[in-house]
């Protein structure tokens, strides 16, 4: 398995993708159209990884089973959110009231608007094909895209945030849609969860503009706020791991949470490094531990096997030098799959 930029040649295979996912993946639209606009968005992205500075580029990813040439699984990277049509979210916020006449104190969660034009940047996109969950593949998906933040940190904000998938069922159902946003806006929550890819005026025109009392909802809807899909735990227990924190906002059409984090401080950015290749070998020590290796030059490519970091160069078994198309001497970005456990 590789990671490597989106190509055209890529469009059928994620298009196909695309199929298997279910409601509340916006990132990885059903339509073709829209994905392809999306894909071109992606190249036009990858044609200059000079240090310019952050304006929404969008990098797309795709996972590839060599052997058979399947594109099995994609991710991506938003270099910022905001702009001309902000990042919309909720922020949850507490709210004390006293009252001196009956001696009683009330603390309320109340859901406040947040509309940020000069947002972070945004981790999404991931999806795995299921037939290949597993065997450590959504780890290295997942972490390939820490990798080319570290090597190209000027391309990037100073915080990244992950929109998490919120509670949303098999038909499309999300308890906290239909509490709240279905009674502003007056569509299903697919429609709008697609449309908002695609024109965000019409949350600007309909969002609610004062603040929500928690309390005012069914049970269902507040038990759903900051939770995620069931498919999408794996994927938030990994991101923690890296340093990612809830910090009270969360999606405003299934609340689902919104995870934060300093772009230098996600693990594998910091405790990443970036030496020459210094000798191919046959195989390293069982034991060795395993990292996720990035070829950097002429494009970004990364795989998983085990390496062996040195003070000046690396060590790295041969299997993965084939599949990432290195050669000694030539430089490698690296970080470790797990992290050390505390002893």
């Amino acid at each position: 398995m590789i990671i490597r930029p989106v190509e055209p040649r890529d469009l059928d295979q994620l298009h196909e993708l695309a199929q298997l996912t279910q409601y509340g993946l916006t990132t990885l639209p059903k339509d073709r159209t829209v994905f392809e606009k999306r894909v071109k968005q992606s190249l036009r992205s990858f044609e200059d990884l000079s240090d310019a500075d952050p304006q929404g580029q969008l990098y797309l990813f795709v996972m590839e089973d060599l052997p058979t040439k399947k594109i099995v699984g994609t991710c991506g990277i938003v270099s910022k959110v905001g702009g001309f049509k902000p990042f919309y979210a909720f922020r949850v916020v507490k709210e004390i009231q006293k009252s001196t006449v009956l001696g009683s104190e009330h603390e309320h969660e109340v859901l406040t608007l947040l509309k940020n034009h000069d947002g972070p940047t945004e981790i999404g996109s991931l999806f795995l094909h299921p037939e290949f969950r597993g065997g450590g593949n959504g780890r290295v998906l997942s972490l390939s895209r820490f990798l080319f933040i570290a090597q190209w940190p000027k391309l990037f904000e100073q915080e990244v945030i992950a929109e998490m998938r919120g509670v949303v069922d098999e038909r499309g159902n999300s308890p906290f849609w239909e509490a709240l946003g279905v009674h502003f806006f007056g569509i299903e929550f697919p429609h709008a969860d697609m449309l908002s890819l695609i024109n965000k005026d019409f949350i600007e025109e309909l969002i609610p503009r004062h603040p929500v009392y928690i309390d005012l909802l069914p049970g269902d809807a507040q038990a759903s706020i900051a939770q995620v899909h069931a498919n999408t735990v794996p994927a938030r227990k990994l991101l923690e791991r890296q340093g990612f924190r809830y910090e009270g906002l969360v999606d405003i059409f299934e609340a689902g949470p919104v995870l934060h984090c300093a772009r230098d401080e996600i693990r594998v950015i910091r405790n990443s490094g970036f030496l020459p290749v210094e000798q191919i070998v046959d195989e390293l020590d069982v034991d060795t531990s395993r990292h996720i290796v990035a070829k950097i030059e002429p494009t970004f490519r990364a795989g998983s096997g085990r390496l062996v970091a040195k003070a000046n160069g690396v060590i790295i078994e041969s299997t993965l030098a084939n599949e990432l198309g290195i050669e000694v001497g030539q430089e490698v970005r690296f970080a470790q799959l797990t992290p050390p456990q505390p002893s």
